[in-house]
């Protein structure tokens, strides 16, 4: 007989529950169980939740981890062009083969009980780390993190809360207070915080959590410093000062994020040498990232085509800051977004570092907010806006008046995904 592809198996998990979101640990609990509880025999964990940075800083984690000859699993969504981008054993994306057997597994024990997609995909994802050796688990955050998917390890190595701002209020409150309060839920009896920079409202919930749970904290501008100085990023603590390169990814925003990722190294015992890793070698797609190859780099060949899944009012304030930092050179975005977001907000700073804007739909994605709705918020910021019917057209648009154009495709992951695949 047969044997189904992950991708006809995650097709069918998507039917278990009615809703996509649906924030309790009820169903975790309950399939865990029916598997084994893997979760209680993964290595040891690191776990990071927050609105922004979450990916770059586990990214950078793991890269020191690897430069210092250890390995880490590690758990992030979502995925771009494919689901096994979510889960890496031992440091390497899960093969075809793993996946499948482990989402059969926990399908099968799942028993056709209500369970959503992110859910039963999480615990397939705990089977892996269970099952093969290496010395870390990094796990990233779903939504919010209180009653996320993730937050089942009773006693991380380590919890990191990244930058706390405005994003899926529906789900996590209207104020920072209320997001950061969810964020705040993965902080556990006695585990040390590592917290990134943060508006005064979200710091002092994160600290009172703290708090309440006598976990010991390590803050930004308290317990431990990041800048760049002389074109290099210098980090202090109270174990000393480290001289480094400055992050290979993109903006300043990374500074921040690579000064959480020091300050865990340097409080699970890692040396220098594992910090420069962490910083040099670190890869986070669609962050920020030029395509210096593929079918959309050979349609422009006298542009810059860079791609940024941000989507909310925080990572347009973080992605107009690095495109002032870039050289000068006429920017054009193309962007698409989903209905759920604050469009308007996210735009708003990208007005003042971009000629023009081109608006799309999101291909496939139902959820999409409409070219011209986009089109219209862009406007409302002071966009000279065009309303494309695809991404080649936007390109060939903006190519035909500019060949040298700087074309930045921005948005949402969703729509930062659909460019990889095209993009080959």
């Amino acid at each position: 007989m047969t044997r189904d592809t992950s991708d006809a198996i995650l097709a069918r998990m998507m039917a278990l529950h009615p809703k996509v979101i649906d924030l309790t640990l009820d169903r975790m609990w309950r399939c865990l169980a029916a598997v084994g509880d893997p979760h209680l025999n993964v290595p040891p964990v690191i776990h990071v939740a927050g609105t922004n940075g979450k990916g770059s800083t586990q990214a950078m984690i793991r890269a020191g981890i690897e430069a210092a000859g250890q390995s880490a699993h590690a758990y992030t969504s979502p995925h771009l062009a494919r689901f096994h981008e979510r889960i890496r054993v031992a440091g390497e994306i899960i093969s075809e083969d793993l996946l499948s057997d482990y989402l059969d597994e926990v399908y099968a024990a799942n028993g056709g009980g209500s369970i959503t997609y992110f859910e039963i995909t999480t615990v397939a994802a705990f089977l892996a780390f269970a099952r093969q050796s290496a010395d870390w688990t990094l796990l990233e955050v779903g939504l919010g993190g209180r009653h996320d998917a993730t937050n089942v390890i009773a006693k991380p190595e380590l919890t990191i809360i990244t930058k706390v701002d405005l994003d899926h209020q529906q789900f996590l409150g209207e104020t920072i207070p209320e997001i950061a309060y969810q964020k705040a839920g993965i902080i556990k009896a006695g585990v040390p915080v590592v917290v990134g920079p943060q508006h005064e409202a979200a710091l002092e919930v994160i600290e009172q959590e703290a708090m309440r749970y006598s976990a010991p904290l390590l803050v930004y501008g308290q317990h431990w410093h990041v800048a760049e100085e002389n074109g290099r990023l210098v980090y202090q603590d109270d174990n000393g000062l480290l001289d480094l390169p400055l992050p290979n990814l993109r903006g300043a925003h990374q500074f921040g994020n690579a000064g959480m990722a020091i300050a865990a190294l340097r409080h699970l015992g890692f040396d220098e040498a594992a910090c420069e890793g962490a910083v040099t070698n670190a890869f986070w797609p669609a962050r920020m990232q030029r395509l210096r190859k593929g079918v959309l780099v050979e349609r422009a060949p006298g542009a810059e085509v860079w791609l940024d899944g941000g989507h909310n009012p925080a990572a347009g304030r973080a992605l107009a800051d690095t495109l002032a930092e870039l050289p000068k050179r006429a920017t054009h975005l193309i962007c698409g977004m989903l209905s759920t977001k604050d469009v308007v907000g996210y735009l708003r700073p990208l007005a003042a570092e971009a000629a023009s804007l081109h608006a799309i739909a999101i291909p496939g994605e139902a959820a999409t907010l409409s070219a011209e709705d986009t089109a219209e918020a862009a406007r409302e910021v002071g966009f000279d806006t065009r309303v494309a019917a695809s991404l080649e057209d936007a390109m060939a648009d903006i190519l035909a008046d500019d060949p040298q154009a700087r074309i930045l495709i921005c948005g949402s992951l969703y729509l930062a995904g659909a460019v990889l695949r095209e993009n080959g």
